[in-house]
């Protein structure tokens, strides 16, 4: 799940004060599941996603990110809206905070939105989600994430991560792992989780282009 409706974009170039330097950027994906946190959108089908990126010079930027899903019969896409800041600190640690809005027009009650955080050096990052309101639910969960990536030789490129769900409902937790290699805007991977009844190990063959 990624995100900029013209409204946003319209914010990111008054807030910017770099206009001249700012940039937008747009992306296109398929893959054979839309797989997000260790569980699947798409009852394990295929998925077809847009996107639009507006980043300023100062840090700032927002954007809109689209892609079919499948929970039901009338669920059929999700939009969705961020807007953050990132940047880098002396020494070489980046960072990332921001908001992002989840959003299933088709299916009433379904919406949700995050805070989230991240930090990063080298190839390592880690972060941290909060959910600060859903329509279906008045529980909040936070979600907490490690990443590694590694470049290869001849542009491959190694990528490993895990998340973990911690419901404050019930204490509940669902934690879900991967690894994927790539070349280029090509991508295979492997992800599971430990979620009964939706455990198996998953492959992900993923293509993207970006504008």
């Amino acid at each position: 799940m990624n995100t900029i409706n013209r409204a946003i974009i319209g914010l990111a170039l008054v807030a910017s004060s770099s206009i001249s330097m700012a940039e937008l950027e747009g992306n296109i994906g398929i893959t054979n599941n839309y797989v997000w946190r260790g569980l699947t959108q798409t009852q394990d089908q295929a998925a077809v996603s847009g996107g639009l990126d507006y980043t300023a010079e100062s840090g700032f930027y927002a954007g809109t990110w689209v892609s079919n899903v499948d929970f039901g019969p009338d669920a059929g896409y999700e939009l969705d809206l961020y807007l953050g800041y990132g940047g880098e600190f002396d020494g070489g640690m980046s960072y990332d905070v921001g908001f992002i809005y989840y959003a299933y027009p088709n299916l009433d009650g379904s919406d949700f939105s995050e805070v989230y955080g991240s930090l990063g050096f080298g190839g390592l990052s880690v972060g941290l989600s909060y959910q600060v309101d859903a329509d279906f639910t008045d529980a909040d969960y936070i979600y907490y994430n490690i990443g590694y990536d590694l470049d290869l030789s001849d542009d491959y490129g190694l990528s490993l991560y895990a998340g973990n769900y911690d419901f404050d409902s019930d204490g509940g937790e669902v934690a879900h792992f991967g690894a994927s290699i790539s070349k280029g805007d090509f991508s295979f991977g492997l992800v599971t989780n430990d979620l009964d009844g939706d455990d198996d190990v998953r492959a992900i063959v993923s293509y993207g282009w970006t504008f």
